[in-house]
């Protein structure tokens, strides 16, 4: 199949393939953005490759991974026309996720979907994860872009990522020591956090 009636194949479905290439490229600085050294590949590769020199540091590394989705706060993205925000969440929700458990992420990953792609709106949500990327010090190693009119309703967005970072095993937090007289600290919310806006 030539690459002219490919990309005739993927229009009949739906799917706008240079709509797709000009996210990428409005998302590809602020991705690489997120790079240390220890991220092998560039934007654009099927797998993202990193070093895991750090933890050769660490007497016992254990693993430490979470997935999840913004949910219904993209009805809220939507009715404010700020979709670097639910980036942002994505990203601080699966980070908290695995920092109750003691870990520290090591790198991110996304799914950006929606019914037809607007590579601006792509790109202002992925531009929010990078920014929290840099924040939590991970790197966003990869994710995927997915256009599928027949899934989605049209105006629909939906996001998902996942983390994976690293805790010493002697350091991992289950629950297992808590006791009565332990103090419990509260800490103020930064604000609309994922999930719930519908119930």
């Amino acid at each position: 199949m030539n690459n002219q009636s490919n990309q005739s194949a993927y229009a009949q479905a739906g799917v706008d393939i240079e709509a797709g290439q000009r996210a990428a490229e409005l998302m590809k600085t602020a991705v690489q953005s997120t790079f240390g050294p220890e991220v092998l590949s560039d934007v654009g590769h099927f797998g993202g490759l990193f070093a895991a020199g750090r933890l050769r540091e660490m007497v016992q590394p254990v693993l430490a991974a979470s997935t999840d989705g913004v949910g219904t706060k993209t009805l809220v993205a939507a009715r404010l026309g700020r979709w670097d925000t639910i980036g942002r969440d994505i990203v601080n929700h699966c980070v908290n996720d695995i920092l109750v458990q003691g870990a520290r992420p090591l790198f991110f990953l996304d799914y950006v979907a929606a019914a037809r792609l607007e590579p601006e709106q792509a790109a202002a949500v992925v531009q929010g994860i990078a920014a929290a990327c840099r924040e939590a010090g991970c790197a966003l190693l990869g994710g995927e872009t997915a256009e599928m009119p027949g899934v989605y309703h049209a105006g629909a967005l939906d996001l998902a990522g996942m983390v994976v970072g690293v805790v010493e095993r002697a350091e991992i937090i289950d629950g297992r020591l808590i006791q009565a007289g332990d103090a419990i600290l509260g800490l103020l919310s930064s604000g609309l956090h994922t999930n719930g806006y519908t119930l």
